[in-house]
């Protein structure tokens, strides 16, 4: 993928000048060609890639890893709030903690499945998804979440699909490899009725 260093816009194929403002190309290098062939292309669909991956896929993402600790917190203060309520003169305080329970138990798991059916798209993708070449466009490391003493990997990568420029994004708790740095080519699933489900092949 070229990008022009003036306005940004990218192209799959390399041209001399940016159609968009006019500005020159410079060709790519021959080690971004040679990393470009050896990529290994995503065989083609329907790929075996099982729904089993949509739990593994939440395992590093952070808003079902809070929907999941909200879950718990609401399970325990709904414990401790009917077990407050059982005793009449603790009623008035088992009261509110069995409420507030009930209401972060009600909206964890509602965080967890709306998180789920997201995974669960991406793992559509990844088995019926069409091919592009894209680009990795930026990676960043979440400190702000923790799993197992990692802090999860967040990769955004765009590829052109109809002559626009689309983005995604995918987070991984294994450090980025060569192949997973800035500027680097990077093959991409999508599905071309909904070019905004898409996802990096292969997955990290």
């Amino acid at each position: 993928m070229i990008t022009c260093p003036w306005c940004g816009t990218s192209y799959v194929a390399f041209q001399s000048n940016c159609k968009n403002c006019g500005g020159p190309l410079l060709p790519p290098t021959p080690v971004e060609s040679q990393v470009e062939s050896e990529l290994p292309a995503p065989p083609p669909p329907p790929r075996a890639i099982s729904t089993a991956y949509t739990w593994k896929l939440m395992s590093t993402d952070a808003g079902s890893i809070g929907g999941f600790v909200v879950m718990m917190v609401g399970f325990i203060f709904g414990i401790v709030g009917m077990g407050l309520t059982a005793g009449i003169i603790t009623a008035f305080v088992g009261i509110p903690f069995a409420v507030l329970g009930l209401a972060m138990l009600v909206g964890g798991a509602g965080m967890v499945y709306w998180r789920y059916q997201e995974k669960h798209k991406i793992v559509a993708v990844l088995q019926t998804g069409q091919t592009a070449r894209g680009q990795i466009i930026a990676v960043d490391e979440n400190m702000a979440v923790s799993i197992n003493n990692r802090h999860p990997w967040n990769i955004r990568y765009g590829f052109i699909y109809n002559g626009q420029n689309w983005e995604g994004s995918t987070t991984t708790l294994n450090t980025p490899g060569p192949n997973l740095q800035p500027g680097q080519a990077t093959w991409v699933l999508y599905m071309p009725e909904s070019p905004e489900l898409n996802a990096i092949y292969p997955h990290p």
